[in-house]
């Protein structure tokens, strides 16, 4: 037996608790893993709350992200002793994830734990940090550069945000927050953020067309949001989208991109290919102070993470919550 937090649905809903589970009930997949530490992302959050329906089949043990010991498993690539890092694949939604102290899953899905970082630190960036780390190799690949300008980083409190702003940073780039939270103003310039917006002033409807301000964009709000960023990015400017916190619309227009030639690069961290992964997992071993972690996360037992994941949609979160799953 195993201890989880477990999804299931009922005449009433969805409910989620912590409950112990017989390994024996664990899915298909060739590696078997030990579970160190998961961590709480948004989309965790949505399927733990029944917000959305993330969930594709009932019962489901949610967290995209997990790092633990492979303890056995036919997979070539592994062997019993490895440490690995799982993001995405799908886990947590259809298939059983990291909020466990047992995994069993296909062994493409994992890549070696960067030696620069301990299992809790790679939680600490998990999923998020990840794809925030893709959508700055989609900036540079864009051909960005520091002397392009500067770089507006939306959700910035959050986990992608946070990241990206320490990511976009240490490449030198001058960085952008917007942010509703008036109270998190120092420790977005303690990761580097050389201005700090109002999330407000691109929270409503805008013009198609506004005043040049920005290189680049990482967004992670999506709808009005994402509009009015396309709308103030630079002539020949990139836009990396990787999030929907305000919405899943476009309220927007072909203006930008006809007229100004800005890019809208999608980014999505579930199904990207290997050589993706580890050229952005191989950037945050690279370039994230691991110091950063410290600041950027905070520490919670299996047991909390249903509590937490109320907290999250609410929007009170800052940063990263990594999840001690054997406490």
């Amino acid at each position: 037996m195993f201890s989880a937090v477990l999804i299931d649905k009922g005449e009433s809903g969805t409910t989620a608790e912590l409950t112990s589970v017989d390994e024996a009930r664990l899915p298909e997949g060739d590696v078997e893993i030990e579970v160190a530490w998961s961590t709480l992302n948004y989309k965790d959050a949505l399927a733990i709350t029944g917000a959305s329906p993330v969930v594709r089949k009932f019962p489901m043990i949610p967290g995209i992200d997990l790092a633990g010991t492979v303890t056995a498993g036919s997979h070539a690539r592994w062997s019993p002793g490895d440490k690995v890092v799982l993001n995405g694949w799908g886990v947590g939604e259809t298939h059983w994830g990291g909020l466990a102290q047992r995994a069993r899953l296909d062994g493409d899905w994992l890549i070696p734990l960067p030696a620069e970082f301990t299992e809790r630190q790679a939680m600490a960036i998990g999923t998020a940090g990840y794809t925030a780390a893709l959508c700055v190799d989609a900036l540079l690949a864009h051909g960005l550069t520091p002397d392009s300008g500067e770089v507006l980083v939306t959700g910035a409190t959050g986990g992608v945000g946070s990241v990206a702003i320490a990511l976009l940073t240490k490449a030198g780039f001058a960085v952008a927050a917007a942010t509703g939270k008036s109270g998190e103003h120092a420790y977005l310039k303690q990761l580097g953020a050389t201005t700090v917006v109002d999330r407000a002033e691109f929270a409503g409807k805008g013009k198609p067309l506004q005043k040049e301000r920005w290189a680049g964009v990482v967004d992670t709000a999506g709808s009005h949001t994402l509009a009015n960023a396309c709308a103030q990015t630079r002539y020949g400017g990139a836009v990396a989208a990787c999030g929907l916190a305000q919405g899943m619309d476009f309220p927007a227009s072909v203006a930008p991109f006809i007229l100004r030639g800005v890019s809208l690069r999608g980014v999505d961290s579930v199904l990207a290919p290997l050589p993706k992964r580890l050229d952005a997992w191989a950037r945050l071993a690279r370039d994230l102070d691991p110091a950063v972690l410290d600041s950027i996360a905070r520490e919670i037992t299996l047991g909390e993470t249903v509590a937490a994941a109320t907290d999250l949609i609410a929007g009170t979160v800052r940063g990263r919550i990594v999840v001690d799953v054997n406490r």
